[in-house]
């Protein structure tokens, strides 16, 4: 009998945060940075509303939702790609721009899917070292060569938590070879506050060699819906459309999405209870000697060294009660570090009930 031949990848499969636990039927889940306050009520009631026309295939360009971006973004409709989820335009990306041999630079700690999608094309993943769980500028250019294509980071960066200025995202693009395509994954940047933080939507809005990454699966609840979306030059986003699958998102998921982004009183309520609850979780934590990074997205990323119990307990004692937190040595392979998503009020009082019963 004889066997098909497949392509065979070196590649560690991407594990998402856990959800379910054995035996247990309710579970806190705080592993996959998913919305605190789930999907805008505008949104919702959208959903529950319409009467859709399940029969038809969706507009294939998005541009009702493209335009919906357009306005509330203040960016170039012209310039915007749409995926199912912000992962299928970072696989596009890869398809675009890179060739067996060539090489993409990434932070040593970074979303996962960066390395999946060039190691599938055939392209050799760089790592560049980072400091104190924080992306080095000085490390990237030192691991850029002839053969670096493109380089990849998140900003505020997950799982660490931790973030490069304004100053500093601008001194990477100065210093980085103009032919190098700089990637950066805004994911979390509807949250972040922080004074000394710019986005990259907003700082290379007008960049040709610069290509900014957006999701509606943060701040806008909808990551069972698939949506995300791209920005770059006109170049590339014609490219990107050739490559596109024809009708990636499905038209529940367009007008669900160009409606949470009318919802301003519902994005405001979330960065308020964001910092609000981080801020809260994280001087508690403290109490017990576990540290994190400073406030920035909505998650933490916390750190056992000075604790005398492990990360390894406290996920299995607080697993045991029904509430999961991401494990970051599973695909990142970091040891004594946990990464908590900020839940509701509900969950975010019973993670701090849960934590005070077994640490004490």
């Amino acid at each position: 009998m004889s066997t098909l031949k497949f392509k065979k990848f070196n590649i560690e499969a991407y594990k998402p945060g856990k959800s379910k636990i054995k035996k247990l039927k309710k579970v806190i889940k705080l592993s996959a940075n998913e919305s605190a306050l789930g999907m805008s009520p505008r949104a919702k009631k959208l959903i529950s509303n319409k009467k859709f026309t399940l029969d038809k295939y969706p507009d294939g360009k998005s541009e009702s939702l493209k335009e919906a971006i357009s306005k509330s973004y203040k960016c170039n409709k012209d310039k915007i790609i749409c995926g199912a989820g912000s992962d299928e335009v970072i696989q596009m990306i890869c398809q675009l721009f890179l060739n067996p041999k060539d090489e993409v630079v990434l932070p040593e700690f970074s979303f996962l899917m960066y390395r999946i999608y060039t190691k599938i094309v055939g392209a050799k993943v760089v790592f560049a070292k980072e400091k104190n769980f924080k992306i080095s500028i000085e490390e990237i250019l030192k691991k850029i060569t002839k053969k670096t294509k493109v380089v990849f980071i998140a900003n505020p960066n997950n799982p660490t938590g931790t973030y490069l200025t304004k100053k500093e995202v601008l001194e990477l693009r100065k210093k980085l070879n103009k032919r190098i395509l700089l990637v950066i994954d805004d994911a979390y940047a509807e949250y972040m506050k922080n004074s000394d933080y710019v986005s990259g939507l907003d700082l290379f809005k007008n960049k040709e060699n610069v290509f900014i990454l957006r999701t509606f699966s943060k701040m806008f609840g909808l990551a069972s819906l698939r949506v995300g979306w791209g920005y770059g030059s006109k170049k590339i986003i014609n490219a990107l459309n050739v490559i596109k699958p024809p009708f990636n998102i499905n038209g529940v998921a367009q007008l669900a999405a160009a409606e949470s982004l009318k919802d301003k009183k519902f994005i405001n309520r979330s960065i308020k209870h964001n910092l609000l609850y981080a801020k809260k979780i994280k001087k508690f934590l403290e109490d017990y000697k576990i540290y994190s990074n400073p406030v920035s997205a909505n998650f933490l990323f916390l750190d056992f060294e000075k604790c005398k119990y492990s990360a390894k307990f406290l996920y299995e004692k607080l697993k045991n009660k029904g509430i999961i937190l991401r494990s970051t040595k599973d695909g990142y392979h970091i040891n004594n570090k946990l990464r908590l998503t900020i839940g509701s009020k509900k969950e975010n009082l019973k993670f701090l009930s849960a934590v005070k019963e077994v640490l004490n």
